[in-house]
């Protein structure tokens, strides 16, 4: 991949794909603007040196129709407080108006695009969107790496309709940080949870070719024990990963991979209640309670192997956090791996939620734009968005 650093910006037009997928609240604020600012020092690098920006980016689920509630406008508003000068609102995605905005922007000036799903091709990956999407436009920077794992109009389609093309910093980043997870130092700790076994299938299988251990918690390791046959009570399991889960698990024996479930459980009767029933250490169950944290056994055992590692990744909670009484867990091992001296990254926005919630954010070294293109990156060695730029 090129970078957007070396090439000579002054007077052109640029195309950036950025993440602006910010989450709103009720009224149509941005609750979190951490995605807007990681996009900041592309910006500012092309506006220093003279370039006219065209940005875009989606927003939410619009399903190929406009919807005033998942507008960009608030986008604008606060990127144009941030950079300090006037960011000027596109009234669609591409057309007549569109065209003569791009048309007329001056050095330094800045378009944003409206909601790029408005659109029914952009999901599509429409050639025909993509090539209006490039009218008018010297140069393609993305920058969304949380998008690339998509094979869309804005990502892929437009990359194809533009000779110039470039990685913008936030995008070089994530990569030159997720390779150490491809190219690990060893002994390299993965830390796996959350709820859904098949989001994790690819990386497992991934990791057991890479890692050292891979430590398993959140819903998905009851989805393991339960396919191993032991009683885990109402606690949520995916019977049709079962057949998968025992064959990872064999693979991990056969590869000397030690893949770690859960020792001890925080059993409840329901997340309603938001209160411990009791801390499990056997099989089975009580019929009528779940599994929903880690227990401290599992805890202790799991941050004494992080100690020790040299390259950690994390990608999902360990328990259902946002309960106080079932968040333990989770908060000790955030806190694990921010006192380890290991490359550590963290994806998924969960886990993001977990590091701020513990105070420990700024201990990790690298916290990841996008949880599911991480994990496809990671399993794959590329994104199609990447692809798109590297050919």
């Amino acid at each position: 991949m090129k970078s957007v650093e070396n090439l000579d910006v002054r007077g052109k037009t640029v195309f950036v794909r950025a993440d602006f997928n910010v989450p709103l609240d009720d009224q149509g604020n941005i609750r979190n603007d951490t995605r807007i600012r990681a996009s900041l020092p592309t910006i500012q690098n092309l506006l220093a040196r003279g370039a006219k920006l065209v940005l875009a980016s989606h927003l939410g689920r619009p399903k190929g129709k406009p919807d005033p509630g998942l507008s960009l406008r608030p986008v604008a508003v606060r990127l144009a407080e941030l950079l300090g000068r006037a960011v000027i609102m596109a009234p669609d995605v591409i057309g007549p108006e569109v065209a003569v905005l791009k048309t007329n922007l001056g050095d330094g000036g800045i378009l944003l695009l409206e909601n790029v799903r408005f659109h029914p091709g952009e999901t599509k990956n429409d050639p025909e969107l993509a090539l209006a999407l490039a009218e008018g436009i010297d140069i393609f920077v993305n920058d969304a790496f949380g998008s690339s794992h998509r094979a869309h109009a804005s990502v892929v389609g437009i990359a194809g309709r533009i000779a110039v093309k470039a990685a913008g910093s936030l995008m070089k980043k994530e990569v030159d940080f997720l390779k150490k997870a491809i190219h690990p130092a060893k002994p390299y700790t993965a830390i796996l949870g959350g709820a859904k076994t098949e989001d994790k299938i690819p990386v497992i299988e991934s990791l057991l070719e890479k890692a050292d251990q891979i430590l398993i918690g959140g819903a998905m390791a009851y989805t393991f024990l339960k396919a191993q046959g032991f009683g885990v009570g109402k606690s949520l399991v995916e019977p049709d990963k079962f057949e998968i889960a025992l064959t990872i698990l064999r693979k991990a024996e056969e590869r000397g991979v030690q893949l770690l479930l859960p020792t001890d459980h925080v059993l409840t009767a329901s997340l309603e209640s938001g209160t411990v029933v009791q801390i499990a250490t056997d099989y089975p169950f009580p019929a009528e309670l779940l599994g929903v944290d880690i227990g401290p056994k599992t805890t202790a055992a799991y941050a004494e192997i992080i100690s020790r590692a040299k390259t950690i990744l994390w990608n999902g909670p360990l328990g259902v956090f946002e309960i106080p009484a079932f968040a333990e867990g989770t908060m000790q091992i955030a806190r694990a791996i921010a006192a380890s001296s290991a490359v550590s990254i963290i994806g998924g926005g969960d886990s993001i939620a977990a590091l701020a919630k513990a105070g420990v954010s700024d201990r990790i070294s690298h916290i990841s734009t996008g949880g599911g293109a991480s994990l496809e990156f990671i399993a794959a060695g590329t994104l199609p968005g990447i692809e798109a730029l590297e050919e």
